[in-house]
């Protein structure tokens, strides 16, 4: 099992400077710590709470990356498609190894009334919206009267390619996953046993529309420390404020070890990937915790 993150950018107060010293900070202390993969959320009209935009904070990131995959997740139906597949082109261009799109359909009202876009129409804009990206980064020409686009190209384009990880956690939108992506991602809610029953409905889709998935991939919320004391006491404390409504099996709080443990049923299910994002801590828990997934993955690797 690949061990990669997902940094958590959204940050409260009034300190701008602050969100993207800490997402700059986990993504030095993930390269070192040896992790297979980087990439960042997307949201939008976040206010008060601010939340770091992915493009330019990737871009920035990949200062501290190598020739490991990196990504984004976007929310297809809050972009054009012409500017999302300008943006991951120059992305790709820049990183040095496979981009990584995180593709998803997004929620909230709010969120989309402030992108003009619409809440009832995102699965279908969502899926030509997907189209589009695939052909406009395959260098070809396209045109969507949906979409307003009349005889559309771009470039640069991925030099070493995209992976397609489509999300979702409900027997269509794994569907979906199937039939456009080459990945299914599934939700950090999702303890093991649950995760078995959404694997198979993935894998039974796959055979449906006769693909192989290239990987098979979760997000998991996750606290390291030294001592499993330490995690544990701030994770306990979280889960008992009622931590994102999660049950205590999705996530995965302790030292190296028994976070390994924690999440080494994932693995035995037949997902290739697990994508750790910090539990909320002091920025200089998370920055250790992240330092000690390296020792997790170590553990995994051994499994």
């Amino acid at each position: 099992m690949r061990v990669g993150i997902s940094i958590g950018s959204t940050y409260p107060g009034d300190d701008h400077r602050a969100g993207p010293r800490q997402v700059i900070a986990e993504a030095r202390a993930a390269a070192a710590a040896g992790l297979d993969t980087l990439s960042l959320g997307d949201h939008h009209a976040s206010a008060p709470a601010s939340y770091v935009q992915n493009v330019p904070m990737l871009g920035r990131l990949l200062a501290e990356w190598d020739e490991r995959p990196a990504g984004c997740l976007f929310l297809v139906p809050l972009w054009h498609p012409v500017l999302l597949a300008e943006q991951v082109g120059t992305l790709a261009a820049i990183g040095g190894g496979p981009f990584v799109l995180q593709a998803g359909l997004g929620a909230g009202k709010a969120q989309f009334a402030a992108m003009g876009a619409s809440l009832a129409e995102r699965a279908a804009r969502f899926e030509e919206a997907v189209e589009l990206i695939r052909a406009l980064l395959a260098g070809e020409t396209v045109s969507s009267p949906t979409w307003g686009i009349e005889g559309a190209a771009i470039a640069p384009r991925p030099p070493a390619g995209v992976e397609w990880w489509v999300g979702g956690g409900v027997p269509r939108a794994i569907d979906r996953a199937a039939r456009l992506g080459d990945c299914w991602y599934a939700n950090a809610d999702l303890t093991a046993p649950r995760a078995a029953e959404l694997l198979a409905v993935y894998r039974d889709a796959c055979a449906r529309h006769g693909c192989e998935p290239l990987r098979i991939a979760i997000r998991k919320d996750v606290l390291v420390a030294e001592r499993a004391r330490d995690a544990e006491e701030l994770g306990d404390a979280l889960m008992a404020r009622g931590y994102r409504g999660f049950e205590r099996g999705a996530v995965a709080y302790g030292d190296p070890d028994s976070v390994a443990e924690q999440l080494a049923p994932f693995a035995e299910l037949g997902f290739t990937d697990v994508i750790i994002r910090t539990m909320s801590a002091p920025a200089d828990v998370a920055v250790r915790s992240v330092a000690l997934t390296g020792e997790v993955r170590a553990r995994l690797l051994q499994a």
